[in-house]
């Protein structure tokens, strides 16, 4: 890999922590803490949130009948996500230690925790543990993904993929067979230690 996309890399993961930084200020300016890994609020916030919560049926009164009419179909998604769960999490057990693949870490992908939040009502609070299932799920499974394609093919495609996963960047260039030959070995040996 070129020192030039080592440059950019080493940038770009600077940005994320400085990203991960100013969120950081932002939930202590919101009097946000952790304890034993749950989310503490002050008193004054948390009656605050209280004091904002929509009543259910307050909520549902100003719900478009439409919106109310797709909810079978968002909620039935369930059945397809809960197998894909399952799916993936049965084949990284299987064949990513075969393969010599560091496992994915489910809990590092799918997080619940917006239920918690006192401004959201009952019929929020199931939308928000949905979103996070399901989004988790989606960044769990192309991790998974993402591993598999960095060791059966880590070449880069002709096009731009836009959004790529973590690995790609150090994937090879596509066209450059001596790369490839050159590193395609070390690079599934570089598998073995992600996590």
């Amino acid at each position: 890999m070129g020192t030039t996309l080592q440059s950019l890399l080493a940038r770009a993961r600077e940005a994320q922590e400085q990203i991960e930084d100013e969120l950081s200020r932002r939930r202590d300016a919101l009097g946000l803490s952790m304890s034993n890994g749950r989310v503490v609020f002050e008193e004054s916030m948390r009656q605050r949130h209280r004091a904002a919560r929509i009543k259910l049926r307050d909520f549902l009164a100003a719900t478009r009948p439409m919106v109310v009419l797709t909810a079978p179909l968002v909620y039935g998604l369930i059945v397809p996500l809960v197998l894909v769960d399952l799916t993936v999490t049965l084949y990284q057990l299987i064949c990513f230690p075969v393969y010599g693949i560091a496992r994915v870490r489910r809990r590092d992908h799918i997080f619940v925790d917006r239920h918690h939040l006192a401004y959201l009502n009952a019929l929020q609070k199931l939308n928000c543990v949905y979103c996070g299932y399901a989004n988790g799920l989606v960044s769990y499974t192309r991790e998974v993904a993402g591993r598999t394609e960095a060791y059966w093919c880590p070449i880069k495609h002709a096009r731009r993929v836009p959004g790529a996963h973590g690995q790609y960047a150090q994937f090879m260039e596509y066209g450059d067979e001596e790369d490839f030959i050159d590193r395609w070995v070390e690079e599934r040996v570089g598998l073995k230690g992600k996590d």
